[in-house]
């Protein structure tokens, strides 16, 4: 059974989509209408602009969105058996496997960003990765103290990403150093994604994902807050209210997955982060990447 799977955040590059622009018309309509839905040439910003023009939130969200679901709208052999993304991603998952429209799915991408952004105002607060500790342990030490701090992304066995306010996750890395974790690294990030921090973010969200038709998938997606197959459209749409608040539960997808008769791999988009990711939890699985223009 074939897994396609879409990346998150992150994996956004200079000149990411313009192959597709230039080789396929209904990629160059898309990307189009996709200028006048978000109101500014997102274009112009993928294909000529900086490593710093892409980190404008209003940019990365649905610049990483766009390259992966025009990827899959121009794949010749597109057939997933299911599919899943990582946090942004599984906007990506659902316009490809049929939930949500390209227009709504961007219209709620953009949403998504500009809500983010605005709650990251509210307060300061941030990321870290923690590598070489088992889940349990990051766990323990983050509902131990007293600062906002939760698991954020389980992505693989040993590596799990917390978020919580500044001083939260300080004081978290500076336990769980001592207890042997092999790194404990702030990131580079805006804010505390997928954490009670975002809830005003999942609040803004929630009645713009409530107001939009979701349909009937061609195949099951495993959503990041249970990491389950689901093909009921309401509570695909429960589940991505939820999301923005709860954790990414990659590993127990991947393995889902996995259990479920998944044979191999597809990461559609960006980079090949997820692809790494799924060979740590399963070094035999096959796994391959589209990130370009196939004609």
């Amino acid at each position: 059974m074939k897994a396609f799977v879409f990346p998150g955040q992150g994996a956004q590059y200079p000149g990411m989509g313009k192959d597709l622009y230039e080789n396929s018309a209904e990629a160059k309509a898309l990307f189009d209408k996709a200028n006048e839905i978000l109101g500014f040439n997102i274009t112009n910003i993928m294909f000529e602009g900086s490593v710093d023009d892409l980190k404008q939130t209003k940019v990365t969200q649905p610049a990483i969105f766009l390259h992966s679901v025009l990827l899959a709208k121009t794949l010749k052999d597109f057939s997933p058996d299911m599919v899943a993304g990582h946090s942004l991603g599984e906007f990506s998952a659902l316009v490809a496997n049929g939930v949500l429209s390209f227009e709504d799915g961007l219209t709620l991408v953009s949403k998504r960003a500009m809500a983010m952004q605005k709650a990251c105002e509210i307060e300061p607060s941030t990321m870290a990765a923690i590598v070489g500790l088992d889940d349990e342990v990051v766990e323990e030490v983050c509902s131990s103290i007293e600062e906002v701090v939760v698991p954020a992304n389980y992505n693989c066995p040993g590596q799990l990403v917390i978020s919580g306010s500044m001083a939260g996750i300080d004081k978290v890395c500076e336990i769980l150093t001592e207890k042997g974790a092999k790194r404990a690294l702030k990131l580079v990030v805006g804010g505390a994604f997928h954490s009670p921090l975002m809830e005003p973010a999942r609040e803004e969200l929630a009645a713009a994902i409530e107001s939009t038709v979701f349909s009937n998938p061609v195949c099951p997606v495993y959503q990041n807050v249970n990491a389950k197959p689901v093909t009921d459209p309401d509570t695909v749409k429960k589940n991505l209210i939820a999301q923005l608040t709860a954790p990414v539960r990659w590993t127990q997808t991947v393995q889902n997955m996995i259990a479920d008769g998944a044979t191999s791999f597809t990461e559609i988009g960006p980079g090949k982060v997820l692809q790494g990711l799924v060979k740590k939890v399963d070094r035999a699985m096959e796994t391959s990447g589209v990130n370009s223009f196939e004609g």
